[in-house]
């Protein structure tokens, strides 16, 4: 337990020094885009590189990414409901907000840290069905919605996940562990070097992001999605861990992975629609803390 609770102090003391370091003026939020592409582009792909390559995998694990794409889009729908009576805008907004997990920036960093080989295959596995969802899936169908005409488009989604390296990793990683096919040990261990960075990076991003400016009137919307959402959260990483007929080792990241927080595009999305970024921001924002919290007592369950 102690060593649960250390590992969780350390990254959450990683992303207050993100916060800390924005606030005196030694990082800013334009340093975002260096920290994002670092992560995205270098250290993500590179982790998912090297814990696949010490993972073994059959077709049967494919399951995973069919879980992920429909626990990432059942809060694209439920976002949708809760805003059923209101606006296209604020339906459009509940679709996006609510829906998808940031996994690569956020909780992949956990798995490496507590669940090792095994659950870094498993969380990649499930986050390449939540980036249909979360890198463009949600967004295509909130537009439609916001618009009130057009027809759902697949291509953007495709031309997204094809133009993201950690989906490409993904997808490269699961083809050659499925082939039994080993990269070069040259490569395995450049690429171990480069991972060791990503938990550090990512979570010093977090902070370094972490933005609350949603207008103080807005906390009952603030309050009923994530109520909605975490609750749902809870019972989904309940039903994976008990009712999966899989190894231990992956109900185990199915355990956490649920209550991982809103994808980080979100609010990106948000403003693309010309919605309210302000509030999509604190969402997504309090997500992190509440994801960190529920993350680390479930640890403390599981392990």
């Amino acid at each position: 337990m102690s060593s649960v609770l250390l590992k969780a102090g350390c990254f959450f003391l990683i992303i207050l020094m993100g916060y800390g370091l924005k606030k005196i003026g030694l990082l800013s939020q334009s340093d975002l885009p260096v920290f994002s592409k670092l992560v995205t582009k270098i250290t993500l792909p590179a982790a998912i590189i090297h814990n696949f390559s010490q993972a073994t995998m059959d077709v049967s694990m494919l399951v995973i990414v069919l879980i992920g794409f429909l626990c990432s889009g059942a809060y694209a729908v439920i976002g949708y409901g809760l805003f059923a009576k209101g606006t296209r805008d604020q339906k459009a907004f509940g679709l996006v907000n609510a829906s998808g997990y940031n996994i690569g920036c956020f909780t992949m960093p956990f798995v490496q840290g507590f669940l090792g080989a095994p659950g870094v295959a498993c969380t990649s596995l499930f986050d390449t069905g939540n980036a249909f969802i979360c890198l463009g899936g949600a967004y295509s169908a909130a537009k439609m919605v916001k618009g009130g005409e057009g027809e759902f488009s697949l291509m953007p989604i495709v031309k997204t996940l094809v133009r993201s390296v950690p989906f490409d990793a993904y997808v490269l990683m699961t083809v050659l562990s499925l082939l039994h096919v080993s990269l070069p040990a040259p490569v395995i261990t450049f690429s171990g070097i480069l991972a060791g960075a990503n938990a550090f990076l990512a979570m010093l991003m977090m902070g370094v992001g972490f933005k609350i400016s949603g207008d103080t009137s807005q906390k009952g919307k603030i309050v009923k999605i994530l109520t909605v959402r975490y609750s749902i959260s809870i019972a989904m990483a309940a039903a994976l861990y008990f009712l999966m007929p899989l190894p231990l080792e992956y109900r185990q990241v199915l355990a956490i992975l649920p209550l991982s927080p809103i994808a980080s595009a979100a609010p990106a999305f948000t403003a693309d629609m010309k919605s309210d970024f302000g509030l999509a921001s604190a969402v997504n924002s309090i997500s992190i803390v509440i994801s960190i919290v529920l993350i680390t007592a479930t640890l403390l369950i599981i392990l």
